[in-house]
């Protein structure tokens, strides 16, 4: 390899994209991921990758970090963080991705809503920290884990090994196929009449089961309010009457404290008398005094008021304290009977009429519940006869999108070695399990070969069959998605020759609209693609530890790597011969 061009490169990044001379027969419209930039992630020191339009392969030796460059991209475009991520010696490990947006992309409105300035390229970052913690940013603007997969998700779709084993399973073929079919408006329509439905369902259920107990509690219903009704009880009546019977009950000992004090004031001494005489004693000789018995003889005539007044109030405090004993008795009557109520029906006694008025209205119900109950039938039937004519036209155009991706996924199928094998999009209705996506169940199936039946499109044993058959769907599938750049991981793992080759031309084909970027050990893909990348693995200066390192090939180069992926570590003429040949098929 050339090793001066190497440092060259690492110290002006921006030279890469002109590397490739293909990179000119693609009109070289902007790429959408066009720059990635790595600091301490695994075995990556320091990485500072610029990426173009088109086809771009990634290759290098077993071990060189090709996984790693990827798991790095994933990073920062929202996937689990982990500690594990951070580069030995390293406090902290950061992604930087940046994006070149067409002013109409829905990305641009989605971090619009977000309040995210959107000014020239979008840059999203991920710091992972030793200690587990991460944060992201967008713009330099800090979100939420949420918010950076669902803005990552309309620019990148990343498929390796594990988001194939999803996109294969029949669980996400139906989102797929009404993706496809741009049935989103449909299965939104369906979506809202189911909702509606099962509200409809659970209020009628509802008030069948209220009505199924008060039938079977009618005559306890009728016993207990008629008997509420009678006692007719009222809120703050038992701590009133609970008063007054202790009052009532304690009258004896009030009345013998008033007689005390008039016993006092009317005793034997005859205190007003003997005040009065005094009085007027004092008054016959005031005149003689100058004055000075005044005071005296007002302050007598107080007190012999007073006297006359305590007497009377003492009398009417006596008066105030006659009851009736049957008063006493109603009135223990009374509250005996509210108490007792209250724990007949486990309440206070301030809610026996809330209680009451309760039980009045489950009555109600039975008497008037039949005529509510066929108006939430009708509702419910009406619900359920919308529901069904969405679904029913969902079914329509579901079948109809299917037919259309069949042929679509069939055309793709002969440029990929599989001309003698089937695919067909089943869809089987069963109204006897409805949901809010209808009532529909799709599945992709296959038969590899003529003649054989066709079975779901995870039950197919070949790697390099199941790989082919991906890439066709991810091809067809990729015309109706948002995401403007496709990442691949190893597609091309468990087949070779004019297999290997037919996915390369495939890819290559994809990239005239799409960004594609994949990970190869095959040299047929590896040849089909406009800038070809190298990772491989040196000893850092800064640490003495391993390095991944990634820098683009010049058409020497790209020769050289062919062969060696052709050859292996001893790289033979013939190998170079064959590596020409295939760069020569390529265009």
């Amino acid at each position: 390899m050339d090793i001066p061009r190497f440092w060259q490169l690492t110290r002006h990044p921006e030279q890469i994209t002109n590397l490739s001379p293909k990179a000119t027969s693609l009109g070289y419209k902007p790429s959408m991921l066009n720059a990635l930039s790595i600091r301490d992630i695994v075995l990556i020191e320091k990485l500072d990758l610029q990426l173009s339009d088109g086809l771009t392969i990634l290759t290098g030796e077993t071990g060189a970090g090709k996984s790693i460059l990827l798991d790095a991209l994933g990073l920062a475009l929202g996937a689990r963080g982990d500690a594990g991520l951070v580069r030995s010696g390293a406090e902290k490990g950061s992604v930087s991705a940046s994006f070149n947006l067409p002013p109409s992309h829905a990305a641009l409105a989605f971090l619009e809503a977000q309040d995210i300035d959107v000014e020239g390229d979008i840059i999203i970052r991920r710091i992972q920290g030793k200690d587990g913690g991460s944060r992201a940013s967008i713009n330099d603007q800090p979100v939420s884990l949420g918010v950076l997969r669902q803005f990552s998700s309309m620019l990148v779709e990343l498929h390796g090994q594990h988001a194939d084993r999803a996109f294969i399973s029949a669980n996400s073929h139906r989102a797929l196929l009404d993706s496809f079919g741009g049935l989103e408006r449909l299965v939104s329509s369906v979506s809202a009449a189911w909702t509606h439905w099962q509200k409809t369902v659970d209020a009628l259920k509802e008030h069948e089961e209220a009505l199924a107990r008060a039938e079977v509690e009618r005559d306890y219903l009728e016993h207990a309010v008629k008997e509420l009704s009678e006692l007719a009880p009222e809120k703050g009546e038992e701590q009133a009457l609970a008063e007054k019977r202790q009052l009532m009950m304690q009258s004896e000992q009030f009345v013998s404290a008033l007689d005390e004090a008039t016993s006092v004031i009317e005793g034997e001494s005859a205190l007003e008398s003997r005040l009065n005489a005094a009085l007027r004693r004092l008054e016959r000789r005031k005149e003689g005094a100058g004055g000075r018995l005044d005071e005296v003889c007002a302050a007598l005539d107080r007190l012999l008021h007073a006297l006359a007044d305590s007497g009377g109030a003492l009398e009417q405090a006596k008066r105030a304290f006659v009851f009736d004993p049957l008063d006493l008795e109603k009135s223990e009557e009374r509250l005996f009977a509210l108490r007792a109520a209250a724990r007949k029906y486990r309440c206070t006694v301030d809610d026996l009429s809330r209680v009451s008025e309760n039980m009045a209205e489950s009555l109600r119900r039975i008497e008037h519940g039949g005529d509510i109950l066929k108006t939430l039938r009708k509702e419910e039937q009406e619900a359920r006869q919308r529901f069904e004519a969405d679904s029913d036209s969902l079914s329509a155009a579901r079948r109809k999108a299917a037919h259309v991706l069949d042929n679509a996924v069939r055309k793709e199928l002969p440029a990929l070695k599989l001309g003698g094998a089937k695919f067909e999009t089943h869809v089987e209705t069963d109204v006897a399990k409805p949901s809010a996506q209808g009532v529909d169940k799709v599945e992709f199936r296959v038969a590899t070969n003529p003649g054989a039946q066709l079975q779901p499109l995870m039950k197919i044993a070949s790697g390099g069959e199941l790989a082919r058959f991906m890439l066709a769907l991810k091809v067809v599938l990729s015309e109706k998605s948002s995401a403007p750049v496709l990442i691949f991981d190893e597609i091309d793992t468990g087949v070779g020759g004019a297999v290997a080759d037919a996915i390369g031309s495939r890819l290559r084909s994809l990239s005239a609209n799409l960004q594609i970027i994949a990970v190869t050990h095959s040299p047929q893909v590896a040849a089909k693609a406009h800038h070809h990348l190298l990772i491989s693995k040196r000893e850092s200066r800064k640490d003495k530890l391993m390095a991944t390192t990634v820098f683009a090939l010049s058409d020497h180069e790209r020769r050289e790597e062919l062969a060696r992926m052709l050859s292996g570590d001893e790289i033979t003429e013939a190998a170079r011969a064959q590596a020409n040949e295939l760069r020569a098929r390529s265009g």
